[in-house]
């Protein structure tokens, strides 16, 4: 019964995909390394998981992480020349969004992250995707740890810039438990004024480091996917298991947004 219910509820899901064949995954936050093309990665095989034609975009002009995933097939599109952003490249970037269907996930580095969000801004790029009949949702990390405050203000800039109500807020806690003078994320001032425009959040917890932490990390560094890892032969049993419950509890916090 278990497993008729899990193949029901991901023909569910892969229907609720199909209605909407089009849309934009931008991940955005002007701090670096703190997981944002993970949260890419992540995106593409939940996506992947129910069949949605996902095509990646890696434009970090530094560091194309997410073109590493050999499995996610991730094209790199240089958004940058010097500190400007490259507005022939951008606007080819914007006739293949605004033209070809798909699930698009858009993984951009921390050095262009002003000039981008700002070009996205000026040019209503979001509103001419919405008009052209696609959804848009914009995914921001917050981490714990030193990076806290930066990622807030990341996230601050964001929502106030920004008319959409599809931010999607990725609690990264990696590097230490999401809190600030006893305040947890959603009670923090950065959230309370922009709750409006957060879609939803999703929960990367800090598990057991010798177990979870270290099998994630050596995913993670070998630029990897749960499929990757699960049907290998380069993890142990118990190791893929651990995989597996990661996976689960991940797609399951997506499905609770719903896209």
């Amino acid at each position: 019964m278990a497993a008729e219910k899990i193949a029901v509820e991901k023909v569910e899901k892969a229907a609720a995909v199909k209605q909407t064949p089009s849309a934009v995954h931008f991940t955005l936050q002007g701090k670096g390394g703190v997981g944002k093309s993970l949260v890419s990665a992540l995106l593409a095989q939940y996506f992947g998981s129910v069949g949605a034609d996902v095509k990646c975009i890696d434009t970090d002009p530094v560091n194309q992480t997410l073109m590493n995933y050999k499995a996610l097939n991730a094209q790199h599109v240089k958004l940058m020349e010097g500190s400007k952003i490259d507005e022939r490249n951008f606007d080819s970037l914007m006739e293949r969004l605004l033209s070809e269907d798909g699930i698009y996930v858009v993984d951009n580095g921390a050095s262009s992250f002003v000039p981008l969000s700002n070009y996205l801004i000026e040019n209503n790029a979001i509103g001419m995707l919405q008009e052209a009949g696609r959804d848009v949702f914009i995914h921001c990390v917050v981490t714990g740890g030193q990076a806290l405050l930066d990622t807030l203000s990341g996230f601050k800039a964001l929502a106030e810039q920004t008319n959409t109500n599809n931010i999607v807020v990725w609690l990264n806690e990696f590097f230490g438990a999401i809190e600030h003078n006893g305040k947890a994320f959603n009670e923090m001032k950065a959230f309370t004024e922009n709750a409006s425009k957060v879609r939803g959040i999703v929960r990367i917890a800090k598990r057991n480091q010798d177990t979870f932490g270290r099998d994630i990390e050596e995913m993670a560094s070998r630029k990897l996917t749960f499929g990757e890892v699960i049907g290998g032969s380069d993890f142990t049993i118990m190791a893929k298991q651990r995989i597996k419950t990661v996976q689960k509890d991940i797609f399951a916090q997506l499905d609770e947004v719903g896209f």
